[in-house]
């Protein structure tokens, strides 16, 4: 998401949404605060154009929960890993779909084996990245592609295959901090899109209902939902585990792993927390449809 400020007499300058700023900032504090003890990204400060004092000393709504910081460290971390899983089966077609500040595509260790990186994403929020990419001297390599998407009026998979990606070959796919802000029925026709690629593979996270939260999560919990709709990005959909596995088994996903809160703070923490939110990993082995 992208959000537009206007100044009287100045011209429209595109700024990040206020939730994908804020999960950068998520990132790059966790390189500070605990030493990237969970996921490494050596670029997230420097991307945001920020110095370590200033990272920690930021005010922002996100800020404020600090088991926040520790899910976006750890679902950066189970995309990742399951992604070096893919491209060491095969797999050389990574798509971030609403890629925001996301660093892989800039520091990609899979490039020698020929992983390109293609990063789907509002043409307003990629300006404001490839200007703090010019800003922090990145170079950006010849794996990455950047694929602006307008999603209310294209289709992501047809601008992917203009910019150089293969529908007929596999692909790893991931959509992270996204889900809670769509409509179930963008959320849906975006799997079934993903769906019709072949062996296919996906993580996302979700958020769950609030009555599926344990009772004494719930008030920072609803804090988040209320913080996120005050800066007019809502929560839009909310999702039991239950009915994530029969949404993706019915568009022919075989394998389908879910980490609850509990099973990420086993999985991530030495004291074995469980954090808020969940994260699924699912393949569709067989060959999709054909796309139209």
């Amino acid at each position: 998401m992208t959000t537009i400020s206007v100044s009287a007499g100045a011209p429209v300058k595109p700024r990040p949404s206020i939730t994908a700023f804020g999960v950068a900032l998520l990132r790059a504090q966790h390189q500070i605060l605990e030493g990237g003890s969970i996921f490494k990204d050596p670029l997230a400060v420097r991307l945001l154009g920020e110095t370590d004092e200033s990272v920690v000393r930021k005010d922002h709504p996100a800020l404020k929960f600090p088991r926040l910081r520790q899910f976006v460290a750890a679902r950066s971390r189970f995309a990742e890993d399951t992604l070096a899983k893919a491209v060491k089966r095969g797999v050389r077609q990574y798509v971030v779909l609403g890629a925001g500040f996301d660093t892989f595509g800039l520091r990609n260790p899979h490039a020698g084996k020929g992983l390109r990186v293609f990063e789907v994403d509002r043409p307003a929020s990629q300006g404001w990245k490839k200007r703090q990419i010019k800003i922090a001297n990145y170079p950006i390599p010849p794996s990455l592609t950047f694929v602006p998407v307008n999603f209310e009026r294209e289709s992501f998979l047809d601008r992917l295959v203009e910019s150089g990606f293969n529908k007929r070959e596999p692909a790893f796919f991931t959509w992270l901090g996204v889900v809670f802000y769509l409509s179930r029925k963008t959320i849906r026709d975006t799997l079934a899109t993903i769906a019709t690629i072949p062996d296919a593979e996906l993580v996302f996270d979700y958020a769950m209902p609030l009555d599926s939260v344990p009772p004494r999560e719930r008030v920072h919990y609803q804090g988040m939902m209320d913080r996120a709709a005050a800066a007019g990005e809502p929560w839009r959909s909310l999702f039991t585990p239950s009915e994530v596995k029969t949404g993706l088994s019915g568009l022919g996903f075989t394998e389908i792993e879910g980490l609850g809160p509990a099973e990420i703070g086993r999985r991530y923490f030495v004291e074995g927390r469980p954090m808020g939110g969940c994260i699924v990993r699912a393949r569709k082995r067989k060959r999709g449809r054909k796309v139209p």
